[in-house]
């Protein structure tokens, strides 16, 4: 088998305003799998598109297999053997089209197969044989549309494979996939690597998985690599690599609070949705307090967060709030009684990716922003975005900034932020630190600590044991569309917890 190789040298990119990369050096060879991690804005995402041609107004050089060369274009990289799949993968795919047209798009577009009678046969032969290969058990017949989010992603890695990929840059692969389904993609990973001396990059913020899928890690932190190619071995700790990515001692990445809950704020009776996704769901909210609602992908989280916000319908149960019975029956219903959501998917349903700061700062209390006619009062509206942008530190140059060029942490402050400018009492975080890097963690804990010192109520959904046993009081374990058991989180720990998850009684 052929071997690879990809070199950097003093690559620097410039921004209006922001060096984005400094001087950076970086290689990588067949066969290798490479952890690039990195607080949010280190300049893991710039350095991953100049290699994959996406950024051509780079300064440096790049040598491949001992030849100089200039990426100048995606295309060009293609051609190079590099390929990139993103975070966003329904963005790169056609969900109308089949498995097979999207595996072999490239070829059907400007490779051989352009032509006046397309053989559909070989299509789907080919695209068969890529999937079998990775051992992927997709029909290439399927249309994009009816896959899960894992069963995507890996369409889109064969497609990579099918291009005759030397490199392949993953970001953030793990993020919307389950414990199960994450296991699968490492398996793919170390087929590629071992079996067809692919050389993968792996970019995640999820520090703990990358001792068991990477061989190898750099650290990036303000547009520079501070660790190079450091080995993962048993003496390097997340604390260790925290400590790389922050530039400063990073003893404990959540710190305790000293807690004083109040009365009881929110209570939820008898909850159920219909459909056998939530089951007659028993919750208790303090003033002040902060429960976490944790379990296995497929427990129920996620819809019980949308039953609690009224977004889905409730088919039996009753909501209290402050001991008074409520009708939470719609979404509208929940913002007048105060209640907050921040949903799982932020871009999809927590944010308007295509509207500004001031826009987003402003939906949940637009009433306070209208002139009598109901027309946007701009200077107040750009007034209660400044408050926001500074006391939340979003970092955005400008309040009309779109927030889809914000970062993930960035945009969750944007998502949180409408319902504090809204004055809500009870806030539902579901998955509020996915896709974010630890130091943007932890300005959320910080804020959801000063959420409860305001005496709101936070309920903390997450699949991430350990974040629920650091900041909450007491945890509600769900399985199967049932609370299983309630805890308290001084007196348990990951394994009890995890027992309650996988249906223990």
């Amino acid at each position: 088998m052929e071997k690879h190789k990809i070199e950097l040298s003093g690559i620097t990119v410039d921004f209006p305003g922001v060096r984005a990369l400094n001087n950076c050096d970086f290689a990588i060879a067949s066969g290798e799998v490479r952890a690039v991690v990195g607080e949010n804005g280190a300049g893991k995402s710039t350095l991953m598109k100049v290699i994959s041609g996406v950024y051509p107004h780079y300064e440096g050089d790049i040598n491949i297999d001992g030849n100089d060369i200039r990426i100048s274009s995606p295309i060009e990289a293609k051609s190079l053997g590099i390929e990139m799949v993103y975070q966003e993968v329904d963005t790169a795919l056609f969900p109308k089209l089949s498995v097979g047209e999207n595996i072999m798009f490239n070829r059907l577009v400007q490779g051989e197969e352009q032509k006046a009678m397309i053989s559909w046969t070989e299509i789907f032969k080919t695209s068969k044989k890529v999937l079998n290969d990775l051992n992927l058990n997709i029909n290439p017949k399927a249309l994009i549309s009816t896959l899960s989010i894992a069963e995507k992603q890996m369409v889109l890695i064969a497609r990579a494979i099918q291009e005759e990929c030397r490199f392949l840059i993953l970001d953030e692969p793990t993020a919307p996939l389950s414990s199960v389904e994450v296991e699968e993609l490492f398996k793919i990973v170390r087929k590629l690597s071992d079996e067809k001396h692919v050389g993968v990059i792996f970019v995640s913020h999820r520090l703990s998985e990358l001792f068991e899928i990477c061989k190898t890690i750099t650290v990036m932190r303000n547009g520079e690599i501070v660790v190079d190619k450091m080995d993962i071995s048993s003496d390097l700790t997340i604390n260790q690599i925290c400590t790389y990515m922050l530039g400063t001692k990073f003893e404990e990445i959540f710190p305790r609070r000293k807690t004083d809950i109040g009365e009881v704020l929110f209570e939820a009776k008898g909850l159920c949705d219909g459909n056998g996704k939530v089951k007659s769901v028993d919750i208790v909210l303090g003033e002040g307090e902060i429960i976490g609602i944790c379990g296995l992908v497929g427990a129920g989280k996620s819809e019980l967060s949308k039953l609690l916000f009224g977004a889905d319908k409730c088919s039996g149960g009753k909501i209290y709030i402050r001991s008074k019975e409520v009708s939470i029956r719609s979404t509208s219903a929940s913002t007048k009684n105060k209640i907050a959501l921040i949903p799982e998917e932020r871009r999809k349903e927590g944010v308007f990716v295509g509207l500004d700061v001031v826009s987003n700062l402003a939906m949940a209390c637009i009433d306070k922003l209208l002139y009598i006619f109901a027309f946007v009062n701009q200077k107040k509206a750009i007034t209660n975005a400044n408050v926001y942008i500074d006391d939340l530190g979003i970092k955005t140059p400008s309040p009309f900034q779109k927030v889809k060029n914000l970062s993930g942490g960035n945009q969750q402050k944007v998502a949180i932020g409408k319902w504090l400018a809204a004055d809500a009492d009870i806030y539902i975080m579901d998955e509020p630190t996915k896709g974010i890097d630890v130091g943007a963690k932890r300005e959320i804990f910080d804020l959801i600590y000063g959420l409860a010192d305001k005496e709101k109520g936070v309920i903390f959904i997450s699949s991430e044991i350990k974040e629920v046993l650091a900041v909450t009081e007491r945890i509600y374990v769900m399985y199967n569309g049932n609370i299983q058991k309630e805890l308290i989180t001084a007196n348990t720990n990951e394994q009890e917890i995890m027992y309650y998850a996988t249906g223990g009684k």
